[in-house]
């Protein structure tokens, strides 16, 4: 089993939190960076030689993965970032089965009998052993993970419909308007997770025929899946049916693709529920990362904090609520932090307030200065989401 985790998106809707990094390689729930969460699975499920394939702003990434994901080569495993290599001449990636499609030679080298080709940024846990027995017994050549999901969100997915046996995937249709609901619940679709297991030869096969069409726009969503559908070679795994050790009734099933800040905010106020909707501290299944040499936490000058994740090296003497700290963030005497997301030192000045914000690395927000307080000068001075939520980048200035 080859594990390859496609990991070269830009991430357009995440500005400004990808403006100086790939989209995988931005800080979640405090200490982790997005690409943990799919190798994590990985190498929970025993597959343990992975390539990450990497092309916009992957320094960060690349630093991360190879300081942090190290393998035991006595046994010949590896996690390993692999850039845009030009091996088909001086190009760059056209899309993500053209990533593939151009790094062959990491298939031709282990010759593995099957690849899982898996999303990068995406929140959730998963066993892809439970999905790679289901694609050997069905013989397919590619199983494609599926997790229902509103019809009303179909524009956000790839929508897999299902025949009447309910695992043959029918039609493969790329963010559509309106698509048909499901036969047992018509306002529901299931939509692609972005995870795929191949069979090696249907995979190769099918990255050779799409290379060949020049109409193709050479993506795994958009051309493999459609042409392995019609070839009726593509089977669906309902994700509903994937259990981990140390699960909960509240987080089974958890996914939550992050790629706008709406939806970054969201799953990170999942975290900090009393019965939170996806568990961090789940031992059995554990979500690896490095978070560094850091102090524990500290508290000082009265600083509190509640219903709120603080990283290690924070120093609060503020008060923090319905938050998340990452690594190193200071909250000076009288500053109040609410409902918001603070990447590595962050330092809120004395007095100032912080509501329903994101502020990536290296934000100093000055003694007295509000962030969503006032709604109109932050519009003007800030990146705001549709759903009001107000985000700074990597050392953005805050007057």
């Amino acid at each position: 089993m080859l594990g390859i985790v496609l990991a070269g998106g830009e991430g357009k809707r995440l500005m400004p939190l990808t403006t100086d990094r790939a989209k995988p390689a931005v800080t979640f729930g405090g200490t982790y960076r997005l690409v943990d969460f799919v190798l994590s699975n990985l190498v929970n499920g025993d597959i343990l030689r992975i390539c990450v394939l990497t092309q916009y702003k992957s320094h960060s990434l690349d630093r991360h993965i190879t300081t942090t994901w190290r393998m035991s080569s006595l046994l010949g495993n590896y996690v390993t970032p692999v850039p845009a290599q030009q091996r088909l001449g001086p190009r760059w990636y056209l899309g993500s089965a053209d990533a593939i499609l151009q790094s062959l030679n990491l298939i031709y080298d282990e010759q593995p009998e099957y690849v899982a080709v898996f999303g990068a940024d995406h929140v959730y846990r998963m066993d892809p052993r439970q999905m790679l027995a289901r694609h050997i017994d069905s013989g397919a050549g590619v199983t494609v993970a599926g997790i229902r999901v509103p019809r009303a969100e179909s524009p956000s997915f790839g929508v897999i419909s299902p025949g009447s046996d309910g695992l043959t995937v029918e039609r493969f249709l790329e963010k559509p308007a309106d698509p048909p609901g499901l036969p047992d619940d018509p306002e529901c679709v299931f939509a692609s997770m972005g995870n795929y297991i191949f069979t090696t030869k249907a995979l190769i096969e099918a990255l050779q025929r799409d290379a060949e069409d020049p109409n193709s726009v050479h993506d795994m969503g958009g051309s493999i899946l459609p042409a392995l559908t019609d070839r009726g070679e593509a089977q669906l795994y309902d994700f509903s049916a994937n259990h981990v050790p140390g699960e909960t009734s509240r987080d089974r099933g958890y996914w939550r693709d992050v790629g706008t800040l709406d939806a970054y905010y969201d799953a990170h106020m999942d975290l900090i529920a009393e019965r939170p909707a996806f568990n961090l501290y789940n031992r059995s299944w554990p979500i690896y990362t490095h978070s560094g040499q850091l102090s524990p936490a500290r508290f000082n000058a009265g600083g509190i904090a509640s219903e709120s994740i603080i990283s290690a090296g924070c120093l609060i003497r503020g008060q923090v609520t319905q938050s998340v700290l990452s690594p190193g963030v200071v909250v000076d005497p009288g500053a109040v932090v609410q409902g918001s997301v603070l990447h590595d030192n962050v330092h809120v000045g004395r007095g100032a307030i912080v509501r329903g914000a994101i502020l990536d690395k290296n934000v100093e927000v000055p003694p007295g200065a509000t962030i969503g307080v006032n709604p109109d000068r932050d519009t003007e001075l800030y990146t705001v989401s549709k759903g009001g939520v107000i985000a700074l980048g990597k050392g953005q200035h805050v007057p």
